[in-house]
């Protein structure tokens, strides 16, 4: 691929914008016994919207790898000392993420130690240097290789201790905590390495969990490769015509290879990384049509706004649901609550159905933080990390 020169894109920052808004959303109902369908995960199998959310920005974390580090790559910079520059921002992008898991106790004996900004940690760290040590074909073939690899352990290694390869969800548990049939080899492998440190809902494996960890880094390349895509010297028109040749690609694929390797969020599958690096391109491509080919930009300046302090605020928003829940307060009724439940039943509880309600408490607290965010945007500060 001949390189370009590229101006900064609108539509990265609102494609971002718009994923971490989404995260937002999903993380902060209400109530968690009222939530519509399409914003709960999929219970094992399949997906739903709030399944497309995560991969989303894995994908754009591979668009901004490629658009950030080209020129310094192409200009031969020291490779150890970006490489180390890259190590330190995934570091730090780590510890926030167990700062997040922790707040406010920071009991380091049963902290949880994957989550989804170490994920982005790990994934970027990786991508990032794939990127930088290898041409375009050569990091199609690793992200290729990658899902292969996944399948095949996921479906060919026996787990230890249980027997034949499988995809069951290893929740159910006896008293003692240990599952009562096979796990499959992620949660497995999660349970061994981090006991006591895994996702407090499940207790015995995680969804952001260390063997999965490994198609998501496909996730991501999949944004780095459309990133060299977006700097050819193609006409626009061009370059989008194919995001949906290959967006369809790889739906398809995610299809037919779903038969096999069912497309599931909690394992990062092979067939979920291809069905949502498939959707985002096309999700893209529609960004990138309105925004940057045809000017369309009157809608955008919400999720710009979002977009260009992404990490800042998941991070902030989630500190600030903590504290809402460990805040007390005292009800009409004499009853000590959480000033989240306090303001809920308030504000929304009061005259609305359940479902409703928390579906407009999780978009009364998008908004919140939009004008948060919107203060420091006009402030021109935006928290790199």
């Amino acid at each position: 691929m001949e390189a370009a020169k590229s101006d900064r894109l609108i539509s990265l920052d609102v494609f971002r914008g718009i994923t971490i808004m989404g995260m937002i959303l999903v993380n902060n109902p209400g109530s968690w016994g009222s939530i519509y369908p399409a914003l709960e995960h999929a219970s094992w199998n399949g997906v739903t919207p709030t399944d497309y959310i995560f991969p989303f920005f894995l994908f754009i974390v591979g668009v901004a790898i490629t658009l950030s580090l080209t020129k310094r790559k192409e200009r031969g910079d020291d490779q150890k000392k970006l490489i180390l520059q890259i190590f330190r921002r995934s570091i730090m992008i780590f510890l926030i993420g167990m700062v997040l898991h922790g707040f406010p106790y920071f009991n380091l004996s049963t902290i949880r130690i994957p989550g989804v900004l170490q994920r982005i940690a790990v994934v970027y760290f990786c991508a990032s240097f794939i990127f930088i040590k290898a041409n375009w074909k050569t990091q199609a073939y690793i992200a290729g290789g990658l899902l292969i690899f996944y399948w095949m352990i996921m479906t060919l290694i026996p787990v230890p201790g249980y027997g034949m390869p499988n995809l069951y969800v290893p929740v159910i548990t006896d008293a003692g905590g240990h599952p009562l049939f096979a796990p499959n080899l992620a949660g497995w492998l999660d349970n061994l390495l981090l006991p006591g440190h895994l996702w407090r809902q499940t207790k015995v494996w995680d969804p952001e969990g260390l063997l999965s960890t490994i198609p998501a880094i496909s996730t991501a390349l999949s944004g780095v490769l459309l990133g060299a895509w977006l700097r050819t010297n193609n006409e626009k028109t061009t370059k989008i015509v194919w995001m949906f040749v290959f967006g369809n690609l790889g739906i398809v694929l995610a299809t037919i290879i779903d038969m096999w390797f069912p497309i599931n969020k909690s394992l990062w599958t092979s067939s979920y990384v291809l069905f949502n690096s498939g959707l985002a391109l096309h999700f893209f491509a529609l960004c990138y049509w309105f925004i940057d080919v045809k000017g369309i930009t009157w809608w955008t300046k919400p999720f710009v706004v979002y977009g260009t302090n992404a990490i800042a605020v998941f991070f902030l928003s989630g500190i600030g649901a903590r504290l809402m829940g460990l805040i007390k307060v005292t009800n009409d009724a004499g009853v000590e609550v959480s000033l989240q439940s306090f303001l809920f039943n308030n504000l929304f509880l009061s005259w609305l159905a359940p479902i409703h309600a928390s579906l407009a408490w999780a978009i009364m607290y998008v908004v919140v933080w939009l004008g948060l965010m919107w203060i420091l945007y006009a402030k021109k500060i935006f928290i790199k990390v």
